[in-house]
């Protein structure tokens, strides 16, 4: 009872049979493979999963565990039934005492025991097999005799009688020893083959693992440099920050050392204000006249003030006299001009001679003073100083990053369509409501609205990127030099001379050789950066969004110098971004 009760637990509640190759559902529930399989398929329509045991609905097709643990639990149950059922078989002569059985005579359908056994080898020569109670697969169906022989034109066993009479008469047929022999040898073969394939396999699952480790192995390296790279990174950039925070704190200390020293003009001036206020103070209370009168000080002051008063009368004579004066000029001109010329020497070494002593002397022009004396920031700089600093940095991370800068990448005009206009920095194309008036030249492409790039890499590694409209068609990639400029393989990716990534009616594909291949991305593309390595033989593109998405590489062999090229339809344009950058290894 109690391996009868085992046995249902270890059944399977769709076949009912035991577990074979038992599988594990979310909930826990176990199955056959290939029950649970096909159970699954059967719901595949309705929009939603279920366990067949208890229901237990899933939105998304469940993944099937294998459950080692079960499955090996069944392989010893079911080979300990196999034993159970073998030890079971007794002897069919051994009546008082039951003996277990060592062979069956399917003849005689007899189990006998090794004693019995020797007394039947000695009578009669029977085919004998191991222990079994099942005699009908041993034994024809039809006519319940030994199966002997075997029909290579059916793959069936039969006996003697089927071969005389029935269906299989007149047919090829070879005796179970001989057709067990072929059929070992061509096991032999299909083993050996197997043998080989499975060794292969375990190779390339070995290379795969290797693979997987130097993958990890490169993605340490990888994340040590990046690490090592931001580390430095940020030190310059504390570095940067220092920098730009020293200009706007010198600025500021060149401010308060102005402000600090005309403050302390100021300060002379206001204290020397105050001692003539009170030396004025002192005279205004005093009765003596003569002392009052005769005091030098207060007689320049007056004269300093009368200076400007009357400087503010002549300038409103000046005016009321203008248009006189004009006139009296006008007639004078040639005369004063001459007297003017013979006066200039002596005149400017008068106010040369008088210019120390009005310097002196002068009290006026303190505002003027002030302006000119006192700093302000300068915003400009300190931006210009910013800008530097960032600079030196992004250079230094694309230096550290092995991204070294080359040259821009210009468009060739020998090359381009007479409808694909090209700006005047050979930077941009896009597709010319009017023909170009160009010459006829053999280089360049007169079926497809194409055009190449001048510059060309025949060795090392470059990356470049490129912008594409949000129209119209357009293709990105390379070719050879050698690449038809006329015809229908002069189409970039219709031959075995370009590669190219490229949109038609909303569909994104990559096309080499005329093998066109759909490509998903996640988002439209506007944006492009292409990778070539030459001598590794890979081309690859990049959707340059957020975050940077792989979209397709190409592996071969270059056998010429690669030429970017590129193909616009229906309003497409594309643009060239920056510089082309050379890899280092």
């Amino acid at each position: 009872m109690a391996l009868s009760a085992l046995g249902d637990e270890l059944s399977c509640s769709i076949c009912l049979n035991l577990y074979t190759e038992p599988v594990s559902l979310r909930c826990g529930h176990n199955f056959c493979r290939d029950c649970i399989v096909t159970a699954l398929d059967t719901q595949e329509g309705s929009g939603v999963y279920s366990c067949p045991e208890c229901r237990e609905e899933y939105v998304e097709r469940p993944p099937l565990e294998k459950n080692r643990k079960l499955c090996n639990i069944v392989d010893n149950f079911r080979s300990t039934q196999q034993k159970k059922e073998n030890s079971e078989i007794h002897c069919t002569y051994c009546v008082d005492s039951p003996v277990g059985a060592v062979k069956t005579c399917l003849q005689c359908e007899n189990s006998m025991c090794d004693k019995h056994l020797t007394a039947h080898n000695k009578t009669v020569d029977h085919v004998l097999t191991e222990p079994t109670s099942s005699f009908s697969s041993k034994k024809c169906s039809i006519h319940k005799e030994l199966l002997k022989y075997y029909c290579s034109e059916d793959a069936i066993c039969l006996c003697v009688s089927c071969c005389l009479v029935g269906k299989h008469k007149g047919h090829e047929v070879e005796l179970l020893e001989e057709a067990l022999e072929k059929k070992k040898e061509k096991l032999r073969s299909v083993l050996e083959n197997m043998t080989m394939k499975r060794e292969k396999t375990e190779k390339n699952i070995q290379n795969l693992q290797d693979h997987k480790r130097k993958s990890q192995e490169k993605a340490d390296d990888e994340k040590k440099r990046v690490t090592a790279l931001f580390e430095d990174t940020r030190k310059q950039l504390e570095v940067q920050e220092q920098r730009v925070l020293s200009e706007i704190s010198r600025q500021v200390e060149e401010v308060s050392l102005s402000v600090i020293r005309l403050a302390k003009q100021l300060e002379i001036q206001k204290d020397e204000l105050s001692r003539k206020i009170g030396h004025f103070e002192k005279l205004c209370n005093m009765t003596d006249p003569i002392t009052v009168l005769q005091d030098e000080e207060s007689d320049t002051d007056e004269v300093s003030q009368d200076e400007e008063s009357d400087t503010d009368e002549v300038s409103q004579d000046e005016e009321s006299d203008t248009d006189e004066v004009s006139q009296d000029e006008e007639s004078d001109t040639d005369e004063v001009s001459q007297d003017e010329e013979s006066d200039t020497d002596e005149v400017s070494q008068d106010e040369e001679s008088d210019t120390d002593e009005v310097s002196q002397e002068s009290d006026t022009g303190d505002e003027n003073v002030e302006e000119s004396s006192v700093h302000d920031l300068d915003d400009f700089m300190i931006s210009l100083v910013l800008h530097r600093s960032i600079t030196d940095l992004i250079t230094n991370m694309q230096l550290k990053a092995n991204f070294n800068i080359q040259d821009a990448m210009d468009l060739d005009e020998k090359t381009a369509h007479r409808f694909v206009a090209i700006s005047d920095d050979l930077r941009r194309a896009s597709i010319s409501k009017t023909q170009k008036i160009r010459p006829k030249l053999p280089q360049r492409f007169t079926l497809y609205n194409q055009v190449m790039s001048r510059e060309s890499f025949s060795h090392e590694r470059h990356y470049w990127e490129v912008e594409v409209g949000d129209c119209g068609y357009w293709d990105v990639g390379v070719c050879y030099p050698s690449i038809e400029r006329d015809g229908e393989e002069s189409g970039i990716g219709n031959n075995n001379k370009s590669w190219s990534i490229g949109i038609r009616e909303n569909e994104y594909s990559c096309e080499h050789d005329s093998q066109l291949q759909l490509l998903y991305p996640e988002s439209p593309v506007q944006r492009l950066g292409l990778y070539l390595d030459y001598e590794g033989g890979r081309l690859s593109f990049y959707q340059l969004s957020d975050p940077i998405r792989h979209l397709h590489t190409f592996t071969t062999t270059f056998t010429e110098p690669l030429h970017a090229a590129f193909y616009i339809d229906k309003g497409a344009w594309v643009n060239l971004i920056g510089p082309v950058f050379f890899i280092k290894p």
